[in-house]
């Protein structure tokens, strides 16, 4: 099938520069900041490093930097750090591939941090100078970070080469709370739907006299969730001590957590319609266990130099059980026509389904013709229509970093000046296996018990069922990298900066040591000098310019140079084949603009960007049903705009509104699986429902990206202590996983759904209360008009009926006389309307 594009589906360069034109003059299209408006003689200072020491005045970072505080987010009520950036923060957008608040997909520009094991990661997320992407996969666990424990965040976006690997997006830098910025005790409760209970505490101080300081916080959350049995608790510690002299800063911090999460993911589309709250299979658990040490230090060394620096250790744990659908299951049905017994049972009324009382005496069911095939394995194991999924990770990684800072004169000009190195370790263990099993009538899966513990696996001959992984890899990276801001005059500065990484990996498979087909075991190296350089210039006072181009790489992780070999193709995250290597990553950023205002009344900006990914690592199909490999892309490209204004009438009542436009697409032809998709090669060639491919063109749009996303907020204090907030959220479409040409048709027989999430808008409101500075009374309520909306969509094949029932072939024959599976589109579902109310006590602030 040939499509024929207009210029118009691929905007370029001028049609940017004409939106951004267009927006300079209608202010209607602006991008709130995420602070207030700065207050008369107020300077916003960027950090341009992940560690403290050299802060640049926002004017003079070639970027669209944005921010906020702790306040903001106490403004917002924001369960977490997510939520807040959602629906604050401009071009960002969060998909809810989980389905749990603490675990969602956060994507800025395109570019995602998520804690999906297999998603492509394209963000660096710092707490206080600590890279916290884990080393197995660059993932990033958002329920490790403590909301209340943040002070301050900054967005910075773009290929930034000095926060290291994975910034090809951008760069997130959370700084925590202390004793001397947050002094005081607060305790904080609150309840609300779905049996939402939260408790948090925070005290801290100092001793100005001794120079210490102080800070403790502690948060527990649980939940029962809005979706069938998905419930969450979060438990979360963290602890600062620091000392301080005229010269010297130190600070040790420790943060711990144990939670416990349930992520449902999607939902196939009818039984979404039938009953919004329904999940597809479960159990669908996470477990995080994690600790971190940080040892921050700066010293002032006289002359303008300072040094600052970091050493931390951290250790990560993460159980992971996960119900899903035997997939041989689906290709061979559990009631073959022919089969007497089976047909009997069916004419009796039988659902398929064990009930309570029943046993391998009792019920002559198919279903313990699965558990005595598992143990004696004297028959086919597609008997069996579940399956449980389990892995096991430990991740240690520790390192240090330090940085020389120079704030002086040059030529008379100021300069600024950072030289810095970095070293970062990792140890990682992943095991991952998989147990037959059975459903249950609400479409839980239980394991026979037939191999093992489902982490190492295997039967009586040692003989696993799919495959097992038992993973071990090494990891080292050291880095060297510098940054000047030079004044060349008193309104123009110039930025130069760099960064060089060498990463090392060394990966050893105890299933199949000593290298081979197959085998994990590897070393990979991967090096590369990252540049950046901008330009800012201050016509005047209200008004300023920039223009910037910057550089960032990522190496493949050890989940992916596990998965790349076509001769072994994988089942993600079922099992991994290793060889051959994969190429780096590579983004280069291009981006420019304007903004301005007055401080303490209205703030704009307004922006248009491109980035360019060369060998993108993307998972593509193979000829075995489900089955693929991760292999480099030629290009990807993120383009768009961002404009916003926030507006202050008074100080009592503030308003902003952002807008930005993203166009995501392929730039290289590609083959991928397409085997849910109405036009994948069978189809085409009169074969519906059968695994196939499709053929990704240049210019076709990126998946789960929307091209358009608008915000709005307004805070108004009303007076006699009253205040009340209300923000919108408006998200385009996009275009579902599988569907990456975009020619899905539904035929409502083999093929259900269209193939892309809709857009939505979200209304939420919130009303405080403060009687006196102690007490504070809060309600906050989301999705006011309870709209049911979908983040993400995704193409798969569908092992149940309208109703919810069990199913495998039961669909009308091809053209070659098969009886294929039925495919639908599912839907990751937005959260309904959401109650809480709480009150705060503070005292000693």
């Amino acid at each position: 099938m040939t499509t024929t594009r207009s210029a118009a589906q691929r905007p370029g360069w001028p049609t940017l520069l004409a939106l951004a034109a267009a927006a300079a003059c209608a202010p209607a299209w602006a991008q709130a900041q995420a602070a207030d408006a700065p207050s008369a003689g107020q300077v916003t200072v960027i950090g341009v490093t992940p560690l403290p020491g050299l802060g640049v005045p926002r004017d003079e970072v070639p970027a669209n930097v944005q921010t906020g505080r702790a306040a903001d987010m106490d403004r917002r009520h924001a369960p977490d750090l997510t939520n807040y950036m959602n629906r604050t923060l401009g071009g960002v957008h969060v998909n809810e591939i989980q389905n749990n608040p603490f675990q969602a997909d956060v994507n800025f520009r395109g570019f995602t941090a998520s804690p999906l094991l297999g998603t492509g990661q394209g963000l660096s997320v710092y707490v206080d100078g600590v890279r916290v992407n884990q080393p197995f996969g660059d993932v990033v666990s958002w329920d490790l970070i403590p909301r209340a424990a943040i002070s301050s965040i900054t967005l910075m976006p773009g290929s930034n080469p000095l926060f290291g690997l994975n910034t090809l997006g951008g760069a997130l830098s959370v700084q925590t709370k202390d004793g001397i910025s947050h002094p005081g005790t607060s305790v904080e409760f609150l309840v609300g739907s779905h049996q939402r209970r939260q408790l948090t505490f925070e005290t801290g101080g100092n001793q100005g006299a001794t120079g210490l300081d102080w800070y403790v916080t502690g948060n527990r959350f649980r939940e029962d969730g809005w979706r069938d049995a998905s419930p969450s608790d979060v438990r979360q510690l963290f602890g600062k001590l620091g000392f301080r002299s005229a010269d010297t800063r130190i600070a040790i911090s420790a943060a711990v957590a144990d939670n416990d999460l349930t992520g449902n993911g999607l939902q196939e589309q009818r039984l979404l319609d039938r009953d919004y709250s329904s999940i597809y299979t479960k159990p669908d658990e996470t477990h995080n266990r994690a600790m971190l040490l940080n040892l921050a230090a700066t010293h002032q060394l006289g002359n303008g130099f300072s040094l600052s620096g970091n050493a931390y250790w951290r250790r990560v744990r993460t159980h992971t059980l996960n119900g899903d659908l035997n997939d041989d299951s689906l290709t061979e049905s559990l009631y073959q026509p022919g089969d007497e017994e089976q047909e009997a049972l069916a004419e009796a009324g039988y659902t398929g389904f064990p009930t309570s009382g029943e046993s391998p005496a009792n019920t002559p069911f198919p279903k313990w013709r699965c558990i005595a095939n598992a143990l004696l394995v004297d028959e086919p194991a597609e008997k069996c229509n579940g399956l449980l999924n389990t892995t096991r990770t430990t991740q240690r990684n520790w390192g240090l970093s330090g940085q020389l800072n120079w704030d002086g004169q040059l030529g008379g000009l100021r300069n600024q000046l950072a030289l810095g190195a970095a070293m970062d370790w990792s140890r990682v263990h992943f095991l991952q296996g998989s147990e037959l099993g059975y459903l249950t009538p609400d479409r839980g899966v239980v394991g026979v018990g037939a191999f093992g513990d489902g982490v190492t696996g295997g039967n009586e001959d040692g003989e696993p069922y799919d495959t097992r992984v038992d993973l071990s890899a090494r990891t080292r990276t050291w880095s060297l990298f510098a940054s000047d801001t030079l004044a060349l005059s008193r309104r123009t500065h110039l930025t130069l900066a760099g960064r060089y990484n060498r990463t090392t990996i060394r990966s050893s498979d105890a299933i199949l040591p000593g290298g081979g087909p197959g085998s994990l075991d590897g070393r990979h190296t991967f090096k590369r000098f990252n540049p950046a350089v901008g330009l800012t210039f201050s016509p005047t006072d209200a008004l300023n310019a920039y223009v910037g181009f910057n550089q960032g790489s990522r190496a493949p992780s050890a989940i992916e140079l596990g998965c790349a070999d076509p001769a072994n193709p994988c089942k993600l995250p079922n099992s991994m084949a290793g060889d051959p290597p994969l190429k780096q990553v590579v983004t280069s950023t291009l981006e420019a603009g304007l903004r301005g205002g007055v401080p303490g009344r209205y703030g704009w900006n307004v922006g248009v960007f491109r980035a360019d990914n060369k060998n993108d690592i993307l998972f593509v199909a193979d000829d075995q049903a489900g089955f693929g490999y991760f292999k480099n892309f030629g290009k990807t490209r993120r383009q768009g705009l961002e404009a916003g204004l926030n507006f202050a009438f008074s100080r009592d009542l503030t308003l902003g509104v952002n807008y930005t436009y993203l166009d995501a697409t392929y730039r290289s032809a590609e083959v991928v699986d397409g085997s849910s998709n109405s036009s994948n090669e069978e189809a085409e060639e009169g074969n519906p429902g059968t695994e196939g491919t499709i053929n990704i063109r240049s210019g076709d749009r990126i998946p789960l990206i929307p091209r358009h996303m608008l915000k709005l907020f307004a805070d108004w204090r009303v007076g006699g202590g009253w205040s009340l907030g209300a923000d919108v959220t408006a998200v385009g479409g996009s275009i579902a996983r599988g569907n990456e040409n975009g020619e899905h048709e539904p035929d409502g027989t083999y093929y259900l759904g269209k193939g892309r999430s809709g857009g939505y808008a979200v209304l939420n409101l919130s009303a405080d209360y403060e009687p006196n500075a102690s007490w504070r009374f809060f309600v906050q309520v989301n999705n006011v008009f309870d709209r049911q909306y979908a983040t993400a969509a995704q193409l798969g094949a569908t092992g149940f009926d309208a109703n919810g029932n069990f199913q495998a072939r039961p669909f009308p024959a091809n053209a070659e006389g098969e009886r294929p599976l039925q495919h639908s589109t599912f839907y990751a579902p937005g959260a309904p309307r959401t109650v809480w109310a709480g009150v705060r006590y503070s005292f000693g602030k």
